[in-house]
Order: structure tokens, then sequence, then C-alpha cells
């Protein structure tokens, strides 16, 4: 008994570390919560810039393909027209 009396003695020093480590982490705990869900909900500026680069981008990009499109329509009615306006051979003509 004796040799464990000052372990006894030494024990709450021991955990004394420990429990207040614990009451600081279960006082943040609501702090830490509640920043964590406004930093999911808002946005950052360099967040916003990213979104809105990318929301132009997305969209020059969609403006190219129906440009190269419509170029390529007007090409082919270019050669149709092109066509239709040709004379055709006469098969009769000798």
């Amino acid at each position: 008994m004796r040799k464990l009396l000052p372990l006894l003695l030494l024990l709450p020093l021991a955990l004394g570390g420990c429990l207040a480590r614990t009451a600081v982490g279960v006082v943040t705990l609501p702090v830490r919560a509640v920043s964590a869900g406004v930093d999911a909900v808002t946005t950052s500026q360099s967040e916003a810039d990213e979104r809105r680069g990318r929301e132009i981008r997305e969209e020059e990009e969609r403006l190219g393909r129906e440009a190269r499109r419509r170029e390529r329509e007007e090409r082919r009615q270019r050669r149709r027209d092109e066509a239709s306006d040709e004379p055709e051979p006469d098969a009769h003509a000798s």
C-alpha cells in the first residue's frame, strides 16, 4: 500500500492536464462547429472570382462553338447556292 500512495498522490497531477485539455475541447467544440458551418456556407472573394471566371470562360467556349457551327452552315449553303447557279450541262447538245 505504501508503494501505491505516492502514485495515488501524483495521479491527480498527471490527470489534471488531461482533464483541462478535455474541458477546453468541450468548450471550444461548439465554436469550431459553427465556424466550420459558416465556412461551408459562405463564399470567399477568391472563390467567387474563380467561379465567375469559369462562367465567363464557359460562355466564351459556347459562343465559339456556335460561331464555328454557323460558319460551317454558311459555307455549306454557299456551296449549294453555287452548285445551283451553274448551268447544267446539256446532254443533247453536240
